[in-house]
Protein backbone atom coordinates (compact mmCIF):
# COMPACT_ATOMS: atom_id res chain seq x y z
CA UNK A 1 0.00 0.00 0.00
CA UNK A 2 3.14 2.14 1.06
CA UNK A 3 4.46 1.88 -2.73
CA UNK A 4 0.74 2.65 -4.29
CA UNK A 5 0.16 5.60 -2.24
CA UNK A 6 3.90 7.36 -3.12
CA UNK A 7 3.92 6.26 -6.78
CA UNK A 8 0.42 8.51 -6.74
CA UNK A 9 2.25 11.32 -5.11
CA UNK A 10 4.54 11.36 -7.64
CA UNK A 11 2.49 10.89 -10.26
CA UNK A 12 0.21 13.48 -8.70
CA UNK A 13 2.90 15.90 -8.96
CA UNK A 14 4.07 15.11 -12.28
CA UNK A 15 1.10 16.35 -13.65
CA UNK A 16 1.09 19.27 -11.89
CA UNK A 17 4.90 20.34 -12.84
CA UNK A 18 3.81 19.80 -16.59
CA UNK A 19 1.32 22.01 -16.33
CA UNK A 20 3.66 24.62 -14.63
CA UNK A 21 6.01 23.72 -17.59
CA UNK A 22 3.71 24.79 -20.62
CA UNK A 23 2.78 27.74 -18.58
CA UNK A 24 6.56 29.02 -17.87
CA UNK A 25 7.07 27.77 -21.90
CA UNK A 26 4.45 29.87 -23.10
CA UNK A 27 5.48 33.03 -21.47
CA UNK A 28 9.20 32.51 -22.18
CA UNK A 29 10.67 31.93 -18.49
CA UNK A 30 13.26 29.46 -18.51
CA UNK A 31 13.33 27.53 -14.67
CA UNK A 32 16.03 26.07 -12.92
CA UNK A 33 15.59 24.00 -9.65
CA UNK A 34 18.88 24.71 -7.06
CA UNK A 35 19.18 21.80 -4.73
CA UNK A 36 22.09 21.17 -1.90
CA UNK A 37 22.37 20.18 1.52
CA UNK A 38 22.20 22.99 4.03
CA UNK A 39 24.84 25.53 4.16
CA UNK A 40 26.17 24.25 0.65
CA UNK A 41 26.08 28.32 -0.88
CA UNK A 42 22.82 28.07 -2.76
CA UNK A 43 21.59 31.87 -1.80
CA UNK A 44 25.23 32.90 -2.21
CA UNK A 45 24.72 31.53 -5.72
CA UNK A 46 21.87 33.01 -6.30
CA UNK A 47 23.37 36.26 -5.57
CA UNK A 48 26.35 35.98 -7.57
CA UNK A 49 23.95 34.56 -10.81
CA UNK A 50 21.71 37.47 -10.11
CA UNK A 51 24.42 40.27 -9.99
CA UNK A 52 26.14 38.59 -13.26
CA UNK A 53 22.73 38.51 -15.44
CA UNK A 54 20.41 41.49 -14.12
CA UNK A 55 20.92 43.69 -16.84
CA UNK A 56 20.96 40.80 -19.30
CA UNK A 57 17.73 38.91 -18.01
CA UNK A 58 14.36 39.70 -16.25
CA UNK A 59 15.03 37.35 -12.94
CA UNK A 60 12.84 36.29 -9.98
CA UNK A 61 13.25 34.05 -7.37
CA UNK A 62 11.05 31.32 -5.21
CA UNK A 63 13.30 30.59 -1.62
CA UNK A 64 12.14 27.24 -0.35
CA UNK A 65 12.53 27.02 3.23
CA UNK A 66 11.34 25.19 6.48
CA UNK A 67 10.42 28.60 7.95
CA UNK A 68 11.58 31.83 8.30
CA UNK A 69 12.59 34.58 5.31
CA UNK A 70 16.32 35.35 5.71
CA UNK A 71 17.16 33.70 2.39
CA UNK A 72 14.28 35.53 0.70
CA UNK A 73 15.02 38.79 2.31
CA UNK A 74 18.63 38.98 0.89
CA UNK A 75 17.08 38.56 -2.81
CA UNK A 76 14.94 41.20 -2.08
CA UNK A 77 18.10 43.39 -1.10
CA UNK A 78 18.90 43.42 -4.47
CA UNK A 79 15.86 44.22 -6.20
CA UNK A 80 14.81 40.87 -7.38
CA UNK A 81 10.79 39.94 -7.44
CA UNK A 82 11.06 37.27 -4.73
CA UNK A 83 8.40 34.75 -3.02
CA UNK A 84 9.36 32.39 0.26
CA UNK A 85 7.55 29.09 0.44
CA UNK A 86 7.74 27.68 3.77
CA UNK A 87 7.43 24.62 3.68
CA UNK A 88 6.26 24.09 7.32
CA UNK A 89 8.41 20.60 7.56
CA UNK A 90 8.63 19.40 4.64
CA UNK A 91 11.85 18.59 3.02
CA UNK A 92 11.16 19.78 -0.25
CA UNK A 93 9.14 22.35 -2.76
CA UNK A 94 6.51 20.47 -5.01
CA UNK A 95 5.03 21.18 -8.00
CA UNK A 96 1.70 22.32 -6.50
CA UNK A 97 3.73 25.04 -4.11
CA UNK A 98 5.09 26.38 -6.95
CA UNK A 99 1.98 26.72 -9.04
CA UNK A 100 0.44 28.33 -5.87
CA UNK A 101 3.28 30.99 -5.58
CA UNK A 102 3.23 32.19 -9.41
CA UNK A 103 0.30 34.63 -9.04
CA UNK A 104 2.77 36.58 -6.99
CA UNK A 105 4.65 37.45 -10.59
CA UNK A 106 4.13 38.59 -14.01
CA UNK A 107 5.54 35.67 -15.85
CA UNK A 108 5.34 37.95 -18.83
CA UNK A 109 7.94 40.28 -17.59
CA UNK A 110 10.34 37.29 -16.57
CA UNK A 111 13.04 35.42 -18.14
CA UNK A 112 14.68 33.71 -15.56
CA UNK A 113 12.70 32.02 -12.57
CA UNK A 114 15.46 30.04 -10.28
CA UNK A 115 13.60 28.11 -7.48
CA UNK A 116 16.37 27.70 -3.86
CA UNK A 117 14.44 24.10 -3.08
CA UNK A 118 15.07 23.60 0.82
CA UNK A 119 18.26 21.97 1.60
CA UNK A 120 18.05 18.30 1.61
CA UNK A 121 20.01 15.66 -0.70
CA UNK A 122 17.24 13.16 -1.21
CA UNK A 123 13.63 14.68 -1.66
CA UNK A 124 13.93 17.34 -3.79
CA UNK A 125 15.13 14.83 -6.58
CA UNK A 126 12.42 13.14 -6.60
CA UNK A 127 9.55 16.33 -7.09
CA UNK A 128 9.54 18.33 -10.65
CA UNK A 129 8.40 21.74 -10.15
CA UNK A 130 8.13 22.16 -14.45
CA UNK A 131 12.00 23.15 -14.14
CA UNK A 132 14.08 23.65 -17.59
CA UNK A 133 17.09 21.88 -15.25
CA UNK A 134 17.80 20.55 -11.95
CA UNK A 135 21.17 22.25 -10.53
CA UNK A 136 22.90 20.81 -7.21
CA UNK A 137 25.57 22.31 -5.41
CA UNK A 138 28.14 20.07 -3.43
CA UNK A 139 30.81 22.06 -1.10
CA UNK A 140 34.24 21.05 -0.22
CA UNK A 141 33.13 20.37 3.18
CA UNK A 142 30.83 18.37 3.06
CA UNK A 143 33.06 15.49 1.76
CA UNK A 144 33.30 13.26 -1.61
CA UNK A 145 31.60 10.66 -0.79
CA UNK A 146 28.03 11.94 -1.54
CA UNK A 147 27.25 11.19 -5.06
CA UNK A 148 28.20 7.58 -4.09
CA UNK A 149 25.66 8.37 -1.00
CA UNK A 150 22.93 10.24 -2.30
CA UNK A 151 22.84 8.78 -6.22
CA UNK A 152 18.76 9.99 -7.27
CA UNK A 153 19.81 14.00 -7.02
CA UNK A 154 23.18 13.33 -9.28
CA UNK A 155 21.33 11.27 -12.02
CA UNK A 156 18.25 13.99 -11.70
CA UNK A 157 20.49 17.06 -11.66
CA UNK A 158 21.87 18.85 -15.81
CA UNK A 159 24.78 20.32 -13.53
CA UNK A 160 27.03 19.80 -10.27
CA UNK A 161 28.40 23.08 -8.91
CA UNK A 162 31.22 22.17 -6.53
CA UNK A 163 31.23 25.18 -4.72
CA UNK A 164 34.32 26.34 -1.58
CA UNK A 165 37.31 25.25 -3.74
CA UNK A 166 38.81 28.30 -1.78
CA UNK A 167 38.70 26.21 1.08
CA UNK A 168 40.21 22.64 -0.68
CA UNK A 169 43.56 23.09 1.40
CA UNK A 170 41.95 23.30 4.54
CA UNK A 171 39.64 20.15 4.25
CA UNK A 172 39.64 16.83 2.63
CA UNK A 173 38.16 16.79 -0.06
CA UNK A 174 39.06 14.40 -2.68
CA UNK A 175 37.68 16.11 -5.96
CA UNK A 176 38.82 13.28 -8.61
CA UNK A 177 36.78 10.93 -6.95
CA UNK A 178 33.89 13.49 -6.43
CA UNK A 179 33.77 13.94 -10.08
CA UNK A 180 34.48 10.02 -10.68
CA UNK A 181 31.80 8.94 -9.15
CA UNK A 182 29.07 11.38 -10.18
CA UNK A 183 30.04 11.06 -13.79
CA UNK A 184 29.30 7.59 -13.05
CA UNK A 185 25.96 7.62 -12.15
CA UNK A 186 25.29 10.81 -15.00
CA UNK A 187 27.70 10.57 -17.69
CA UNK A 188 26.18 14.01 -18.96
CA UNK A 189 26.28 16.18 -15.77
CA UNK A 190 28.34 19.39 -16.34
CA UNK A 191 30.26 20.22 -13.48
CA UNK A 192 31.68 23.67 -12.87
CA UNK A 193 34.26 24.34 -9.63
CA UNK A 194 33.51 27.43 -7.71
CA UNK A 195 34.05 29.65 -5.27
CA UNK A 196 30.97 32.17 -4.63
CA UNK A 197 33.57 34.20 -2.16
CA UNK A 198 36.24 34.41 -4.40
CA UNK A 199 34.17 34.20 -7.49
CA UNK A 200 36.55 31.83 -9.17
CA UNK A 201 35.28 29.47 -11.80
CA UNK A 202 31.68 31.64 -11.57
CA UNK A 203 32.47 32.72 -15.23
CA UNK A 204 31.65 28.93 -16.59
CA UNK A 205 28.75 28.89 -14.73
CA UNK A 206 27.49 31.92 -15.82
CA UNK A 207 28.39 30.93 -19.38
CA UNK A 208 26.58 27.30 -19.36
CA UNK A 209 23.45 29.07 -18.11
CA UNK A 210 23.25 32.10 -20.15
CA UNK A 211 23.38 29.61 -23.16
CA UNK A 212 21.01 27.57 -22.04
CA UNK A 213 18.24 30.80 -21.74
CA UNK A 214 19.37 32.12 -25.05
CA UNK A 215 18.94 28.43 -26.87
CA UNK A 216 15.59 28.20 -24.70
CA UNK A 217 14.30 31.98 -26.08
CA UNK A 218 15.18 31.45 -29.74
CA UNK A 219 12.20 31.45 -32.13
CA UNK A 220 11.39 27.82 -33.12
CA UNK A 221 11.29 27.76 -36.56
Amino acid sequence: MKVTVVKNVLAANDRIAAENRALFDKNGVYVINLMSSPGAGKTTLVEKTILALQNRYRIAVIEGDIQDTYDADRIAALNIPVVQINTGGACHIDGNMIRESLPAFDLALIDLLICENVGNLVCPAEFKIGENAKVMILSAPEGADKPAKYPLIFQESSVMVINKIDLFPYVDFDLAKAKRDALSINKELQIFEVSCKTGAGLDDWIKWLTDRIDDFKKPRV
